[in-house]
Formats: C-alpha cells, structure tokens, sequence
C-alpha cells in the first residue's frame, strides 16, 4: 500500500509519482471505452450501404443519417460533458453507457425507416459525446506528467482501433453471417459489458475531488489516491481567498482561457468536417464503384489501421516536438490524402490505401487536439473545457457528412444511379479538404500552456 506523500496538492501527487500498474489498468480501459465510441460512431457507415439500399435513400437523405451521431455528440459533449464537472467522470461515464447501449439496441431492432434511424443515432451520439468528454478528462487526471503524452495518445489511437476491429467484424462476420441489423445489435452488446467494468475497475479522480472541496473532500482525495496505488496526502491545500476564485464558466470568461477555448473548440471544428468525410461515406462510395458491402467495409477497416499507427507514431512526435508544429504538419498531409482519395481508384488495394493515408495523417492531428484540451484546460473546468470543445468541434463533424451529402445530390441531381458517388467524387473530396486547411490556420493563432499550473497557482492562494 502507498504510504504518506506529505504535502497538500494531489495533483502534484498523481504528476510527480512514477505511474504504477493500477494507473495504467485505468488508462487500458479509457483507451477501450474510446474504441467503443469510435465503432459505435462508425457503425451506422459499416451499415450505410445495407438500409439505405432497404429504404432506397437519396444521398442527402443518408447524409442526414450519417450526421445524426455527430450532432449528438455535440449537444452530448456540452451537456453530459459538463455534468462530469458536477458530479465526477465516473458516473458520468455511466450514464453515457446506459445512453449509447439504449440507441445501438434501438437502431438494431426499432428503426424501420431514416426518420427513425436518425432519432436513435442521435440519442447514441450524445452517449458518445459525454462519454469523450468524461474518459479525456479521467485519462489525463491519472497519467503522470512523464507519461501524459504517450497516455493520451493511446488513448486517442482506442477510436481508430474500436472502428478497426468493429470494421473486420462487420466484413469477416455480421455482414456476412447476417445483415446490417447485426452491426448495431454487436455495438449494444459490447457497450452494455463495459458497464460493470467501469464500476470495479475506475476510481474517481483525486484532481475532481480536489476541484470540488467538498466537506470531506481529503477522505475522498485519499481513498482515489489509494486506489491508484499512489501516496496519499496529510492536509487539503489552502484555498484562495483573494480575488476571484476559479469556477467552470473560467473557460468562457477569463481572457487567456476563453481565446485559447475558442481557438481549440473552433480549431476541432473544421478539422472533424474533413476528418469525418471519409469516414462516413467511403463503404458507400466503394459500393457505387463496383464492389460487395463487405468489401467496401473494408476500405474503412483500413481507414482505422492508417488511424492508429498514425496516431501512436504521433504520441512520440509530442515528447520531442511538442503538440503544434506536428499537429499542423498532419492537418497538411492529411488534406492532401483526401484529394488523392477523389481520384477515385481502379483496385480494392489503391481504395484501401487511400483512406489509410486520410486516417493516418487525419488521426494523428486528432491526438494533437486531444493533447491540446489536456493541457489548455485546468482540472476544474477539464471536463467543461473538452466537452465544449468536443461539442463545438461536433458542428463540423455532423455537418461533415450533411454537406457531402447534399454534393452530391447537387451535382447529380435526382436519384442517384450507379457510379454516382464515383463520378463525381473529386469535386467533392477538394471541398472537404477545406476544414483542415482552416484548421492549419487556428492553430498557428493558439497560444498553448499547461493550464494545471494556473491551478496549482490558485491551490496556493497565488
């Protein structure tokens, strides 16, 4: 069992300490509770082709559908995301598992038409979006300083690699075995098990506890650290009693805070518009070029490889060349990746590369962003801050498959016949690449720092 660390700031606790193997466990099943959140979001992708063939959907029609998870994750993210900051991460996350198992089931078994579908997409999106919020916050409060960077990393990497292995068993089993029906069915299942994992396995963070100061705030501080297998702490820090004291809405208020929340909520916004492109409508347009629905699926399984290696590979760029300079030069790359996918492709293989090289590049800038909301917002306003951001960001996510949708009905007008998606797919994909590029430019506007030092500031009286 740890011991006494002495002192009276827990944050400095959990950042000083080397992580032991209990932290890690906790880190492990935030980098799981991502990987569900990234199938969960692309499995009504996996399943495009089989109901909008079933409901004869036009393309706006499925971009709607398509969004639906996105714009819950944005009101989820601001909402839910906020309640992290209220009542902790762990029952927050908790509830959002309740939420995104309720919406799988209910897109699997009670959908019968896009109007619907969209409802329960919706409500699984804002499962997703609070959960996101909770699970970053609950990542960096348990990392230590030393290893803050490689542990939001892989925990960015979980979304990528929940869609990878949720894309194989889309093409290799339920699309095969059985139909569309059976992706959402599988997202229910394996969201609902993650419950009474969360509720053995994930303490309440100490850096939460010592936001709130509640009456018994060192008790609570201390069972955390325990539980973490960290030393505990003799006495609370002194509370400031000068001045303003900190408080949520700091992230809209306080000058510095507020231009580096908008630049980052604002940032994350055009980057998810090209980001979720690819993700959203490659299995359809794969389709429209010739090829089966399990073959199109795994255009987007290779899509969440390219995802996770660039996002790992990404983790160590941040310990050697900080978090701007790398994120700006993927958002680059990863644009120039979605022109190359407007090409269009003679071969399953070049199709397949194509949306490894998006997600590569793309994915890699999302671990950028994730590492940015760590670091610029403090530990009383983290769940806030990222949830806002997330939420901001979910305009340009949902809005992502809604404006290619309507492309490309506008520039085929009517019904789509075959080749549709295919014929006009370049012009598309330039218009997407759009939101990076903008990106590139907010980003070079952030001034970033490591906003835990504001708060360990205001825990001194400073």
């Amino acid at each position: 069992m740890a011991g006494s660390a002495g002192g009276t700031n827990p944050i400095a606790v959990v950042d000083n300490n080397p992580m032991g193997v209990r932290q890690w466990i906790v880190v492990i099943l935030m980098v799981f509770l991502n990987a569900l959140d990234g199938f969960d979001v692309l499995s009504s992708a996996l399943a495009s082709a089989g109901f909008s063939k079933d409901w004869g959907m036009t393309p706006s029609a499925l971009g709607w559908v398509l969004g639906a998870d996105l714009i819950g994750m944005g009101f989820g993210s601001i909402f839910l995301g906020s309640l992290a900051d209220r009542i902790g991460r762990k029952p927050t996350m908790l509830i959002c598992l309740v939420v995104m198992a309720a919406g799988m089931y209910a897109a699997a078994a009670l959908a019968t038409g896009a109007e619907s579908m969209f409802v329960f997409r919706l409500i699984t999106g804002m499962g997703i979006g609070g959960m996101l919020a909770a699970t970053n916050a609950v990542t960096a409060e348990t990392s230590s300083g030393a290893s803050r960077s490689l542990a939001m990393a892989l925990y960015v990497i979980g979304y990528p690699l929940g869609g990878t292995i949720g894309g194989f068993a889309a093409q290799g089993w339920l699309l095969k075995t059985y139909d569309w029906h059976a992706v959402f069915m599988f997202g229910a299942i394996v969201t609902a098990a993650m419950i009474p994992l969360v509720m053995l396995l994930v303490p309440e963070t100490p850096a939460f506890f010592a936001a709130r100061r509640k009456p018994d705030a060192l008790e609570r501080i201390n069972r955390s650290l325990r539980a973490l297998q960290q030393p505990t702490i003799d006495a609370l820090p002194p509370i400031k009693t000068e001045g303003p004291k900190p408080k949520v809405s700091d992230i809209l208020s306080k000058p510095g805070l507020r231009k580096v929340t908008w630049l980052l909520a604002l940032g994350y916004m055009v980057h998810t518009f090209t980001f979720y492109f690819v993700l959203k409508f490659a299995v359809r347009i794969v389709v429209d070029a010739g090829y089966t629905q399990p073959e199109a699926a795994s255009t987007l399984t290779w899509a969440n490889v390219g995802g996770a290696i660039g996002g790992f590979l990404f983790g160590f760029l941040l310990k050697k060349w900080d978090i701007k300079g790398p994120t700006i030069a993927c958002m680059v790359l990863g644009a120039v990746a979605v022109a190359y996918f407007g090409l269009g492709h003679d071969t399953l293989n070049y199709w397949r590369l194509s949306t490894f090289l998006q997600m590569f590049f793309l994915n890699a800038a999302i671990v950028g962003f994730y590492a940015a909301f760590a670091r610029g917002f403090p530990a009383y306003a983290r769940g806030s801050g990222t949830g806002f951001a997330l939420g901001i960001g979910r305009a340009g996510a949902a809005g992502s498959p809604v404006v290619a949708g309507y492309l490309f009905s506008a520039f085929g007008g009517g019904a789509p016949g075959p080749g549709h998606y295919v014929e006009h797919l370049m012009p598309v994909s330039l218009v997407m690449t759009i939101g990076s590029l903008l990106g590139v430019v907010l980003l070079l506007m952030l001034p970033l720092r490591d906003a835990d030092r504001d708060m360990d500031e205001t825990l001194k009286g400073k």
